[in-house]
């Protein structure tokens, strides 16, 4: 009779439904503060309001105030008023990806929205809010990841498991140099999240950029620019999250941000609206050290996972490469790749300037004589760009310099090799082929050298 109370009880505990909640005692804007709720809430809990005669509103905890919790939404307050339920969640916030993911769209709670039914839900949940793998159970970043872009294969090798930022304006052609490198890199997952993107542009950058090919090893996450901030915010947690998934199964996953800027514009919001002090241009402390926790979740897995290779873009204000998001960026990741706008103007895309940018795994990715190629080309490329003014003015006599007029002879062939449609894709080889031919040597970096990682980071 005991046990079978024992086995009564456990299942009753199990089924138990019972709801933990407070109620709302202000709304400021898409501030919500509540009370009532306990001991049972934490920074990051996640709440739902219950309004009487409107659709629930998930929201999330951001602070605590004079006893009170503060929340944002993730959606539109609606129909909430003064006493409205607020539903706490137990569980901490995580998504359970699954393999049958791939070729699918989601917003930024892991929800469908490209109409092909509801997704299939797998096994384990993943944190959204993971920290990152600790420091001395990584592995080292691998061989080079091919990306299919010329410019970035050749003068800005990026490993497998290496973070890059990639720096530019509007309009200066960052998302279709994403949407080159998904379509063509070899990683075996692609993950790619639109954080603030405009609305119109999501279809276009899916059917135009991507494409169908490019869409069925990928997953995207999207969250519009006229979303409230913690969809925003949450849509680069996702983005993160999935790929973590793939990693933790031995996959090479390169993963896509478009963009940073408005990750951190959206805690911005978040952050001033909690209260808290805005420092650099507005942006309160806890921007720089979300910045830093997300971008740290990318790279390589623990021995026996595969690894995350991170392209993040970052939309600099004003052109400004040192505003401080960029700033804070780029002390985090390693290397960085600028698009400028004067490059744009003149019709080379990707508007890349190669001497400005820099892969931090270099020149360890590559091969001596690969390294060589580039040192030469960067030589004739810094001296055509010395000399370009007085050249354009006329002012430069042929015959003065031999180094000058190797330069005008040699440069507009490396311009219209750093030039590539976005319907191109150069594998690494025939890249480093055509350059070395360019600028008058040979490549002798054989194919099995290239696959047994000689010269890399980590093997």
């Amino acid at each position: 009779m005991e046990r079978l109370a024992a086995q009564l009880e456990a299942y009753i505990d199990k089924h138990a439904d019972h709801e933990v909640f407070g109620r709302v005692t202000k709304v400021l804007g898409l501030l919500v503060e509540i009370a009532g709720f306990g001991t049972g809430l934490s920074i990051g809990a996640r709440v739902t309001l219950k309004p009487d005669h409107a659709a629930p509103v998930p929201c999330e905890v951001v602070g605590f105030r004079d006893g009170h919790a503060l929340l944002m939404p993730f959606g539109v307050l609606e129909g909430v008023s003064l006493g409205c339920p607020a539903v706490i969640q137990k569980t901490r916030p995580a998504i359970t990806p699954d393999d049958r993911w791939l070729g699918r769209v989601l917003n930024a709670l892991g929800e469908p929205i490209d109409g092909k039914g509801a997704l299939p839900q797998g096994g384990h949940p993943v944190l959204l809010r993971n920290p990152p793998p600790p420091p001395h159970s990584r592995q080292r970043i691998g061989r080079q990841l091919d990306l299919g872009v010329r410019a970035v294969n050749s003068f800005l090798a990026t490993c497998r498991g290496q973070r890059m930022g990639i720096f530019s304006g509007s309009g200066v052609g960052k998302s279709i140099l994403l949407s080159m490198m998904a379509r063509y890199t070899e990683a075996d997952v692609t993950v790619i999240g639109l954080v603030g993107e405009r609305g119109r542009e999501v279809q276009e950058f899916l059917e135009d950029d991507l494409g169908e090919d490019g869409l069925k090893q990928a997953v995207v996450v999207v969250a519009t620019g006229d979303e409230p901030a913690l969809m925003r915010r949450q849509a680069a947690y996702t983005t993160m999250a999935v790929a973590e998934y793939f990693r933790a199964q031995g996959k090479q996953v390169l993963c896509l941000i478009d963009s940073l800027t408005r990750f951190a514009m959206a805690q911005r919001e978040i952050g001033l609206s909690a209260g808290e002090p805005p420092t650099s241009k507005g942006y309160p402390p806890t921007t720089f050290g979300e910045l830093a926790r997300l971008l740290e979740r990318a790279g390589p897995g623990a021995p026996g996972e595969g690894s995350i290779t991170g392209l993040f873009a970052v939309l600099v204000e004003g052109d400004d490469v040192n505003e401080p998001v960029s700033d804070a960026v780029r002390g985090i990741v390693d290397g960085h790749i600028v698009m400028e706008r004067d490059i744009a103007d003149r019709g080379r895309y990707p508007a890349i300037n190669v001497l400005k940018s820099v892969s931090r795994s270099m020149p360890d990715a590559i091969s001596k004589e690969r390294n060589e190629i580039l040192k030469r080309a960067k030589q004739i490329i810094t001296t055509y760009e010395d000399m370009a003014e007085l050249i354009r003015l006329g002012a430069y006599r042929k015959g003065s310099d031999p180094l000058v007029d190797e330069a005008i002879r040699i440069y507009p062939q490396i311009e219209k090799f750093l030039t590539q449609n976005k319907d191109d894709n150069t594998p690494i080889a025939d890249g480093f082929a055509r350059l070395a031919d360019i600028v008058g040597m040979i490549d002798t970096t054989d194919g099995a050298e290239q696959q047994s990682g000689e010269g890399q980071n980590y093997g």
